[in-house]
């Protein structure tokens, strides 16, 4: 191993350079860690960014300033695996990699639903929550906020839009029954009594055929809108997709227990990127990306890496606002102003970390 290259600064990307750049490895040893932008931006955050109640520079890190690390700020076009390089999509040169981390995370799923790419704004990088920012803060009074899904990032964003802009008409469309299919009931219930309570109207059993620069057609109806919000599933960079490599049901690439992919071993992937049991989360691509330090810092002393423990996730907090929130914590449903806490408590920690 002599050249190291981490594509993708996320959490998962993010945590693997910064736990390795905490012990000692070899002089020879090349570290470069690729990103379109030149900062770590807290994806987690970026439903408040969409929604005006957060600033830019509050959901942004510097990544580790260090002499053993350097970065390349740039669009990542392709992967070859035949040549061990990765490729941008400007002329800017190449980088060569001996060892290669895939950290790119995740884009959205539009599921074939026509025009909901080219007429829905997202929340799926920092780049698209700053666009879906201008369009909610210069929709009209009074005007329609379409959100197509009844996951976190959809909940999430439905609540501080409310906060943000009490005016505003606000829709959120679900195929299901209940909003937070994978929460438990009791957050679910909980969820429900706060968007009747603040006026944000739900719509279940939803089949979205189309988008339109007019609103969204469900079932034949068309359902104006001013802004529509796309938080209806994800699947891995378009990047990943494209890699030779095996892959799940999801587009996810197949890894060992190392995290390597089996037919090419010098390359590992992390995160919404790699097949997992569990669900994309930043919480997985941590626990995953400090596991992967450990592994290549063995490799890198010359060791024989240690098979990783199992992932044991604590559990997943959301927000409604600023004073209120739901969460899975240790299999228990949890509600009110407690997870609301804690979630801001697990950033201050990630961002001191």
């Amino acid at each position: 191993m002599k050249k190291l290259v981490v594509v993708g600064g996320g959490y998962g990307g993010l945590n693997i350079v910064a736990n390795i750049l905490h012990r000692t490895f070899p002089e020879d040893i090349e570290i470069t860690m690729i990103d379109r932008n030149a900062y770590h931006a807290l994806k987690t955050e970026f439903y408040a960014t969409a929604a005006g109640t957060k600033a830019d520079i509050d959901v942004r890190l510097q990544f580790p300033k260090d002499k053993r690390v350097q970065y390349v700020y740039g669009d990542v076009a392709k992967i070859d695996t035949e040549k061990n390089e990765v490729i941008f999509n400007d002329d800017q040169p190449t980088v060569p990699y001996d060892t290669l981390v895939v950290a790119l995370g995740c884009e959205d799923a539009y599921h074939g639903v026509p025009g909901a790419k080219e007429y829905a704004k997202s929340v799926q990088s920092i780049e698209q929550a700053r666009e879906t920012a201008m369009a909610v803060g210069n929709t009209r009074a009074n005007g329609i906020i379409g959100i197509v899904g009844g996951g976190l990032s959809g909940i999430e964003c439905a609540a501080e839009i409310r906060e943000s802009r009490p005016d505003l008409r606000i829709k959120l469309f679900d195929r299901n029954a209940s909003v937070l299919r994978p929460f438990h009931e009791k957050v679910q219930e909980y969820v429900e009594e706060w968007f009747a309570k603040n006026e944000v109207d739900v719509v279940h059993y939803c089949q979205i055929e189309k988008v339109t620069p007019e609103g969204i057609i469900n079932k034949g109806e068309l359902l104006k809108t001013d802004v529509t919000i796309w938080t209806a599933g994800v699947q891995p960079n378009a990047v990943v997709r494209d890699l030779p490599y095996e892959k799940d049901k999801y587009g996810k690439v197949i890894i060992n227990d190392f995290y390597q992919v089996p037919e090419a071993t010098n390359v590992y992937v992390v995160g919404d990127c790699a097949a997992s049991e569990f669900s994309p989360s930043a919480q997985l691509a941590r626990q995953q990306g400090q596991q992967i330090a450990e592994i290549l810092l063995s490799i890198m002393n010359g060791n024989e890496p240690r098979k990783p423990k199992p992932i044991k996730l604590k559990g997943t907090l959301g927000s409604l606002g600023k004073n209120d929130g739901f969460g899975n914590m240790m299999e228990k449903p949890m509600t009110g102003w407690l997870p609301r806490l804690a979630k801001t408590g697990v950033l201050w920690i990630n961002k001191r970390h």
